[in-house]
């Protein structure tokens, strides 16, 4: 028999095909009006304002229909969901390792699910059901690991949450995503309670579950009303019925960007975006059957780069890993005999200036997917020197994350080390799960020269794209301007098809008549012997407009004067690129190794104008 749906609507009469409806029409208005009618979570009502907004005329006829002997049914369809993975693993990589954790933890692909079937037991149990939030505030431990099926399992929604937001800033994301449960991690509780605290005019609060640590700290003293997670999972049945999606747009998570408190960004992601970019990542990362994956990237940002899931597709094994640091990765490697891992460029900096005391031969050439900021050529040398591979790829939030990576051509490897690595630096070719990536003018939205030269907006669109955001229409029809996903990003597009990002829109410094582009001048400061990490942001100046002002770490034991850092940058740039101011700090980042330039930009805007300080000296 066809499965039916819980609206009564066989999944025949009910599907998607990416971000295109797909109904049967005759029940098209009945659809409407049943969703219009029924009270459900923001989540869905935004699913459902989407079908709203559709027309009989835009809705596609299907020409498979009128050929003879073909039908669409349970047995030649279901919603492509990650969750389906699990299952997969649990029965061909059954006694394979899928979760290490310290000396404490490690389970088995078959222990795995069955955990995951029992947790999504309980949280039906609490109350969770479709279209429900449940969050995490948690480094990458095990129990998040998990959490990325069993929530979707329960049919929920999972919205991971940044763990350096401060109380206040949980509690308005809390209050945003109307979460029922906020897992936490024992380490995060006093900020989690705090957000509590904060929500106490809120008609419910979440409930929260705390994630105890066996490597670290005894748990906090038990509070009322917070549950255990261990004790959770054991309460649920390992027979619980999957609540599998109804249609393949049915929201999966939701994660946050950054952002003020007042205008918080909830990026929607659904069940076939995740499942597509699940499959492309791995291939981006150069993952063969059953790899060993470091956890460095945060799983709460992008939900891994959809490797919570992709992981588990290929029946390798999870790594987590608390805290990142140079000796912890290079422990973790010689230890598990790592495969693959992913990291910022700040933290291959780390890896690349940390001590000798903190290394460790490698076992075997590791794969390091690297992405969120170009990285300097001279740091992927390093990295190859280590015993590393790096590949570079390119992504944002409203992508599921990676959408683009510098796929290697052999006849690079002929080239001088210089040119190899310059190439390698560049963010590269779409992979095969999205529709189109393009550089276009973003006024009259024509395509630019693939010259190499001139910069243009990336635009992108395809199945892996969010499907919108989380209570902001305005927001979503901004960033589907055209029919493409606006980036914000500016790049340039290569003869040979490659796409190299030089700044984002914002960060561009127009000085005079001039667009400095701040990447370019940050490759050069970090070439510097003496130089950790830089960024480079726009100084307002009466006279040029802006200029460029750069922020640079100096490495321990090294000692530099500002001019000392501009002739450097004059030596190797037009005299106009160079910074005209440079303060020597350390600089602000995020849990996943991005330098926070808004921080910098309003360090330097409060500098005042250079031309007029000078003014005011020379009289």
């Amino acid at each position: 028999m066809e499965k039916v749906a819980e609206n009564g609507k066989t999944m025949s009469e009910i599907v998607f095909r990416g971000n295109t409806p797909f109904f049967n029409i005759s029940r098209f208005n009945g659809l409407l009006h049943s969703l219009n009618r029924v009270r459900v979570h923001p989540i869905l009502n935004q699913r459902s304002r989407y079908l709203s907004q559709i027309s009989l005329e835009n809705v596609e006829t299907h020409p498979w229909e009128s050929m003879e002997g073909l039908m669409r049914c349970s047995a030649n369809y279901f919603p492509l969901t990650p969750i389906s993975f699990l299952d997969r693993a649990a029965k061909v990589f059954r006694d394979r390792t899928s979760v290490v954790y310290g000396s404490s933890v490690k389970f088995t692909w078959e222990e795995t699910h069955n955990r995951c079937l029992k947790m999504a037991s309980a949280l039906s149990q609490l109350g969770i059901s479709r279209g429900d939030v449940v969050a995490t505030l948690s480094p990458n431990v095990p129990a998040v690991q998990e959490l990325h099926f069993a929530v979707p399992m329960a049919g929920a929604v999972l919205c991971t949450l940044n763990t350096r937001h401060d109380s206040a800033m949980v509690s308005v994301l809390l209050r945003h995503s109307e979460a029922k449960i906020i897992f936490v991690d024992q380490q995060l509780f006093k900020v989690a309670q705090g957000a509590l605290d904060l929500l106490a005019d809120a008609k419910t609060k979440p409930l929260l579950i705390l994630i105890p640590d066996p490597e670290n700290l005894p748990p906090p003293v038990a509070a009322p009303n917070v549950h255990e997670y261990e004790t959770l999972l054991a309460s649920g049945r390992d027979d619980f019925a999957i609540k599998w999606p109804l249609t393949e747009f049915d929201p999966i998570s939701v994660n946050y960007t950054s952002g003020t408190t007042s205008h918080p960004k909830g990026v929607v992601y659904n069940h076939r975006g995740a499942y597509l970019n699940a499959i492309a990542t791995p291939y981006t990362h150069e993952m063969g059957s059953m790899p060993t994956y470091l956890w460095t990237v945060p799983m709460f940002h992008c939900n891994g780069w959809s490797l919570t899931w992709g992981v588990a597709a290929l029946g390798g094994t999870n790594v987590c890993l608390r805290r990142v640091s140079p000796k912890d990765i290079f422990e973790n490697i010689s230890l598990h005999k790592v495969t693959h891992m992913s990291a910022a460029p700040t933290v291959m900096n780390m890896i690349v200036n940390s001590p000798k005391s903190d290394r460790k031969p490698l076992p075997h050439k590791v794969e390091i997917t690297t992405g969120g900021s170009p990285p300097p050529p001279h740091i992927i040398s390093k990295m190859e020197e280590l015993g590393f591979s790096v590949s570079h790829i390119y992504g944002l939030t409203e992508i599921h994350g990676p959408c683009m990576s510098c796929l290697h051509q052999p006849e690079w490897e002929s080239l001088p080390p210089d040119e190899r690595f310059a190439l390698k630096a560049r963010q590269g070719v779409e992979h095969f799960f999205t529709q189109g990536i393009d550089i276009r003018d973003p006024d009259t939205m024509e395509r630019v020269l693939d010259d190499g030269k001139t910069l243009g907006e990336i635009m992108i669109k395809g199945n892996t794209v969010m499907s919108g955001y989380l209570k902001n229409v305005k927001a979503t029809e901004e960033a589907f301007r055209g029919g493409w996903f606006h980036t914000g990003d500016l790049a340039v597009r290569h003869p040979d098809g490659y796409i190299e990002v030089k700044d984002r829109m914002k960060d561009i410094i127009i000085s005079g008549a001039e667009n400095i582009c701040s990447v370019e001048v940050e490759r050069v400061l970090v070439s510097h012997p003496a130089v950790f990490e830089a960024a480079v942001v726009a100084r307002p100046d009466d006279h040029w407009g802006q200029t460029p002002c750069a922020f640079v770490k100096l490495k321990e034991g090294f000692s530099l004067g500002s001019e000392d850092i501009i002739n450097f940058c004059r030596d190797h740039l037009p005299h106009y690129m160079a910074p005209r101011t440079v303060i020597f700090e350390d600089l602000p980042t995020t849990s996943t190794g991005k330098i926070q330039k808004f921080v910098l930009r309003e360090k330097a805007k409060a500098l005042g104008s250079l031309c007029q300080i000078k003014r005011e000296i020379a009289v």
